[in-house]
């Protein structure tokens, strides 16, 4: 059972209406109340597994009004006003979720493929199957909801106003169509409480969560013109407003924000950093952290695929004959409209997606990479971490090791013309199988070079960290600075001086911007580590003998050339 689960929670002075809710009496938990003025909400204490110290959480805080009905496809709306005294105890409804493509080519929501779609489960279905065996008692983990635009915030200690300690805002990942506060399976949590331990107490943590699939990401011109585009990013950007206006009543200091991200949460901080042209006003942060930075193609609004996708989404929902499609859409029943989303996601090509951030000519005016050229950035400084396979898991196994290289390109990035398929090819030519070949081209284009396009905008203010620990593919990272997500309540490799040199790692920068600011742990064995400048980055690894394997080595210069041609052709993988 996972440790966040066999921890006690401590929830002090609760008494039921008559209606049946829980309320809380804040004269006598003063210091658990918080009153946002639209809600006052009253937090928990709860004991850290392996501390033994006592934190304050506030579980499900909502941050925007539900994005139903009239909302639906709509930008984030301040909360209504709620009165009594809310508990904030508990995890939040989850937003629904799918999986991602899983076709063996790529016809963009045909007919032929979305029936197979609807045969095939999501990955977080199966996920949430597999961990309901983990308890008996199934209600704890949250169920899918619309309205699901809450947040949580985990304290060190007791709460206490004004305290000015710095704030990692987590932003959850899952390729735009998963994840949420509680995991990808509701109970995998990605627990603030880990990042306060490693930060030594140091830090308060905010993890948020935002519409997926089609109710955050449907594009093309009819939404443009009645609804907004790039929803879930809007959410994103509210929390974040959220937080720079409140989170000093729980003892953050909104000028010492940090985002941090993983996967498409690492895509969404790279969203935040080029946001409005670069120049997001007022400044909802000074600096970021990315792990496995996911950009895949962010075409313009109304380009030939996103609108594909909503003519698709259209057909499914049966909106075909409606005068005013996006109004029929709005108003369909959310299942149907769930299962639509499921199975257009599931009709893309393995390992893509197509509900996706979009080009939307105001929150994100051009293409992620021209922006980084152009330098115009939100932020001071940037961390950022890949992990060496990270396109393992969107390959297809069982055939990837059989198809052409030339055809796989051409299904990854259907706009590549014969000279951009071949030159691909010859850049991955000489390594080694097709699968491996294939894995390469993957994780490459959509991760590792996005993130040194980053940190070359941010040259001489970035830092760059490799994750290495055998299989190192994507999202292997988490379960060592969330610790908590693992059933056992510890990493794989459960070693105290990589523990503490991964993890602390990023809580180093997200408190001081330097990750060789002082050691919290005495176990932490990570020589000094000078700005990335195109070269020099941290491994993360074990040795064959199973010790920690922390050291500074040279960026690959073969890597930079490959990432060189990705960059070249950036216009045609529209990212």
């Amino acid at each position: 059972m996972p440790c966040f689960l066999k921890c006690s929670r401590l929830v002090l002075f609760l008494v039921y209406s008559s209606l049946g809710n829980a309320v809380a009496n804040a004269t006598a938990a003063p210091q658990l109340t918080v009153d946002l003025g639209y809600a006052t909400y009253q937090g928990i204490s709860v004991v850290d597994c392996i501390t033994n110290k006592t934190n304050t959480e506030f579980l499900g805080i909502r941050y925007a009004t539900p994005p139903t009905t009239a909302l639906r496809f709509a930008a984030p709306q301040a909360p209504a006003t709620t009165p009594g005294v809310q508990i904030a105890g508990a995890q939040p409804n989850r937003c629904w979720a799918t999986g991602y493509g899983a076709q063996p080519s790529s016809s963009f929501v045909t007919s032929s493929t979305t029936g197979a779609g609807a045969n095939r489960r999501s990955e977080d279905v199966v996920l949430e199957e597999n961990s309901r065996s983990m308890l008996d008692d199934t209600s704890v983990i949250p169920p899918f909801n619309e309205d699901c635009l809450f947040l949580n915030v985990f304290i060190p200690g007791a709460l206490v106003q004004n305290r000015s300690l710095p704030v990692v805002v987590w932003i959850h990942g899952g390729g735009y169509v998963q994840g949420s506060a509680s995991g990808f399976t509701g109970l995998d949590i990605q627990d603030g409480n880990d990042l306060i331990r490693e930060a030594n107490d140091g830090v308060i943590v905010v993890v948020i969560q935002y519409r997926l699939g089609v109710f955050g990401f449907l594009s093309g011109q009819k939404v443009k013109d009645g609804g907004a585009l790039n929803a879930g990013l809007l959410d994103q950007q509210f929390a974040l407003q959220w937080v720079k206006k409140y989170i000093n009543r729980f003892g953050g200091d909104p000028s010492k924000v940090i985002i941090w991200g993983e996967s498409a949460g690492a895509g969404s901080v790279i969203q935040h950093i080029v946001a409005n042209g670069g120049n997001t006003h007022p400044p909802l942060f000074q600096a970021a952290i990315t792990s496995s930075t996911f950009l895949p193609a962010q075409y313009k609004f109304n380009d030939r695929i996103p609108e594909i996708v909503y003519s698709e989404t259209v057909a499914q929902t049966n909106c075909s004959s409606s005068t005013d499609t996006l109004a029929c859409l709005r108003n369909a029943d959310v299942n149907v409209l769930q299962a639509t989303s499921a199975n257009i996601s599931n009709s893309a090509f393995f390992g893509t997606f197509l509900y996706l951030p979009v080009v939307d000519g105001k929150f994100m005016t051009k293409r992620p990479t021209q922006l980084l050229k152009e330098g115009n950035l939100n932020g001071k400084m940037v961390y950022s971490v890949t992990n060496t396979l990270e396109g393992g898991m969107f390959v297809d196994p069982s055939t990837a090791d059989t198809v052409r290289m030339e055809d796989y390109v051409s299904q990854v990035f259907p706009n590549f013309g014969p000279e951009e398929i071949l030159e691909a090819q010859a850049q991955y030519a000489g390594l080694g199988s097709n699968i491996s070949q294939a894995i390469a081209i993957m994780g490459e284009s959509i991760i590792i070079c996005p993130t040194y396009y980053l940190l070359h905008a941010f040259q001489g203010r970035a830092f760059k960290g490799e994750f290495a620990v055998p299989p190192g593919d994507h999202g292997n990272d988490l379960a060592y600075y969330f610790p908590s997500m693992n059933p056992t309540g510890v990493p794989p490799f459960n070693d105290a001086q990589f523990r503490a040199s991964f993890a602390e790692s990023f809580l180093k920068f997200a408190m001081s911007l330097d990750p060789n600011a002082k050691k919290f742990d005495p176990n932490d064995i990570t020589p000094r580590w000078p700005m990335w400048q195109g070269k020099y980055e941290m491994l993360f690894n074990r040795t064959e003998g199973g010790l920690p394997d922390v050291r500074l080595v040279n960026t690959s210069s073969a890597l930079l050339k490959r990432c060189e041609f990705w960059a070249s052709v950036a216009n045609l993988t529209a990212q």
